[in-house]
């Protein structure tokens, strides 16, 4: 069974996540999610949403943690599934629309974020959690988050990992609507009509210009490689370790700082 269902209907595309329980972001799932994107470039489309099956508690639970490499190994580098479907969003010439219904956790938040418009459901909830589980965020992570946030809400979600509600996204400009569960479909779906009423040569065009511009933070390669150390040190550690175990002995991680 496939892991996205994905529908094309008046210059509408719409990708809908199908991992049952929680659509955790295995590699197979962000696969999918890539070649649907890229496979609706070939389509007169005017707007993509990205969804969930209707109902959903968990939106996303983020990266499958069960394909967390346990050998050291950094799984966040520039070919990994979950950089490669941010950066598909990105790049795609078409906006994005997150339809967001249920709680978004891990990754998943950055992947959302990455959308160009979000809509949420009035009891939906953010939390960015790689610090619970010991593992450190990428650099172009954390750049993409800082695009859509200011820096001291960025920082509170990583420092505490806790969940945020969406409301308080929305009052930092994150979230572009807040609605009722009842209402979220039908708003999202007129929200993009309108959208598609508009001239796509200049969408892609305005997109690209607000990508660009967005991504102009230059980092010096001294700067870059010693972010580089610090992230190995943490895959090294015997708290890494500790963080995946914990998830899957389902208790509270006992990190020692080594």
């Amino acid at each position: 069974m496939s892991t996205v269902i994905v529908e094309a209907a008046n210059e509408i595309g719409t990708i809908t996540l199908n991992r049952p329980k929680v659509n955790a972001l295995s590699a197979e799932l962000i696969e999918e999610v890539t070649h649907a994107l890229d496979g609706m470039k070939a389509h007169n489309l005017r707007v993509v949403i990205l969804r969930a099956m209707p109902g959903v508690k968990v939106f996303s639970a983020g990266h499958e943690v069960t394909e967390l490499p346990t050998n050291g190994r950094d799984p966040l580098t520039y070919n990994d599934p979950l950089r490669a479907v941010i950066r598909e969003i990105q790049h795609h010439p078409c906006p994005v629309v997150a339809m967001i219904e249920g709680s978004v956790w891990g990754g998943a938040c950055e992947m959302v974020m990455s959308c160009d418009l979000i809509v949420c459901g009035e009891d939906t909830t953010f939390a960015i959690t790689p610090a619970r589980l010991g593992v450190p965020y990428n650099i172009s992570g954390i750049l993409n988050m800082m695009k859509v946030a200011d820096i001291p809400f960025i920082k509170e979600m990583l420092f505490t990992a806790r969940p945020v509600s969406a409301e308080r996204l929305m009052s930092c400009g994150v979230v572009n609507h807040l609605v009722p569960r009842n209402e979220l479909e039908s708003f999202t779906m007129k929200l993009a009509r309108q959208i598609a009423e508009c001239s796509p040569l200049v969408l892609r065009i305005l997109k690209e210009e607000l990508r660009v511009l967005t991504s102009a933070h230059p980092i010096t390669p001294e700067a870059y490689e010693r972010l580089q150390s610090l992230r190995r040190e943490v895959y090294d550690s015997e708290d890494y370790h500790e963080g995946i175990r914990s998830f899957f002995e389902k208790r509270k991680p006992n990190f020692q700082g080594r």
